[in-house]
């Protein structure tokens, strides 16, 4: 029996003792009291990449996502979840599925001529987990679960692809007044590409915030990973951030800074240190957004700042041009990204039809060693809810390269240009 299975025994345990008193028949009351989960999601993605010698066309794929599973009512504090995710590609596969960085794709090395759309047949467990909540302060959570913390900048359920990243392992949340804090020991990393993928796991998770004020609430982190199928990605991250909202005239402030340090850690193939900042400001006013963000990842010139465990698709541009070794996004000398984004959400309701949304960004690239320029990225997004508990988004991303760089600058990565149309149903 695994560490995880000991776990979850030991916490419907603590469970069953908080009120063994009760009919044991008000445990199929409670799974009858449940609610269904169910999620479809179809998308259709184009990628389209400046040609060279290993990769001679563009990619094209449908693919369909389908989630479904149950969430018992709470018997003896103590809720359920069970969950299952079948992805299926459908139509010609005119793409290659593979990791970024790893030359050969999982599909045959007859689909090494396509870029990757990396969407794999799955059909596996995304969630089983147990949560017991015995008082309105802690909260435990044993099993396999969706784990994000803050931006989901460094550990997430990185969901953009359709098998979303899951974690197994035991999980302590803490709420005391304006102090929450939350500690996960991780067993294994259910990754996005199936259980051919996935990382056995030792890591620690510590996060941990005080809220001031509306105006300001301050976090501090403490990620320490350890994988045994990575020792690349192993490495431990410690770092704080704060985040507030204020008013100025008309206008609605929200802004964000961070700084993060990390550095080897237990099975970490070399030694290093490097770090993260960067910040965000944004202005609303009625159906206007303007945000202006600066990130900079430091490198060494042999490796940069990553974050394996991230929502890497939602950061340093919709492209995936600086997708490397693991899902992190980084570059060996360290990347620096100016942007700036405009969001309108117009009120506009016709029948089924609302809540659209148009976002526009532009990102900046330079190299953190030598401050060369290293290219520029177009994102567009438009969303909108078209029928009851279904959305549709068109998405847009378009990276250019410079045409060269200066002697000792690494090359950036090839340009490049993606297209998505996603529908999503849930219940």
């Amino acid at each position: 029996m695994s560490r995880l299975h000991v776990v979850c025994a030991g916490l419907a345990a603590l469970a069953w003792a908080s009120g063994a008193s009760a009919q044991e028949a008000s445990l199929l009351d409670a799974v009858k009291a449940g609610k269904p989960l169910l999620e479809i999601r179809a998308r259709y993605e184009r990628y389209d990449q400046t040609k060279t010698a290993t990769l001679r066309n563009n990619a094209e794929g449908t693919t369909v996502r389908t989630r479904f599973g149950w969430e018992t009512s709470a018997w003896h504090d103590v809720k359920a979840v069970i969950e299952f995710d079948d992805v299926r590609r459908i139509g010609p596969e005119h793409f290659a599925i593979t990791t970024p960085g790893v030359s050969i794709p999982l599909n045959g090395a007859d689909k090494a001529r396509f870029p990757a759309i990396n969407d794999p047949n799955v059909t596996e467990v995304n969630r089983a987990q147990l949560q017991w909540t015995p008082s309105k302060a802690l909260q435990l959570t044993a099993g396999r679960q969706k784990i994000q913390f803050d931006d989901q900048r460094f550990v997430a359920a990185a969901a953009w692809r359709q098998d979303e990243q899951t974690y197994d392992g035991l999980r302590a949340d803490l709420s005391l007044s304006r102090f929450k804090g939350t500690y996960v020991y991780v067993t294994r990393v259910n990754r996005a590409l199936g259980e051919r993928r996935d990382w056995d796991s030792d890591s620690h998770f510590v996060n941990a915030s005080w809220t001031f004020s509306e105006a300001l609430k301050a976090t501090g982190f403490v990620y320490a990973l350890d994988f045994s199928d990575s020792p690349l990605n192993t490495s431990i991250t410690k770092g704080a951030r704060a985040v507030g909202k204020a008013r100025a005239g008309a206008y609605t402030l929200n802004y964000s800074a961070g700084f993060a340090r990390q550095s080897d850690y237990h099975r970490a193939t070399a030694d290093y240190e490097l770090d993260y900042l960067g910040g965000e400001i944004a202005a609303t006013r009625g159906i206007y957004t303007a945000q202006l963000g600066y990130h900079t990842l430091e490198g060494d010139g042999v490796r940069g700042f990553g974050a394996p465990l991230g929502a890497a698709h939602g950061f340093y541009g919709w492209a995936d041009a600086w997708s490397s070794l693991g899902g992190n996004k980084s570059f060996s000398d360290g990347l620096d990204d100016l942007n700036f984004t405009v969001t309108l959400k117009p009120k506009i309701k016709v029948r089924n039809f609302s809540s659209p949304e148009l976002l526009v960004r532009y990102h900046d690239f330079d190299d953190d060693r030598t401050g060369a320029d290293l290219g520029h990225e177009w994102n567009a997004q438009l969303t909108a809810t078209i029928a009851p508990k279904l959305s549709a988004q068109l998405k847009y991303a378009g990276f250019d390269r410079v045409s060269s760089v200066p002697s000792g600058t690494p090359a950036p990565p090839a340009s490049r240009k993606k297209v998505w149309f996603t529908l999503e149903y849930k219940l």
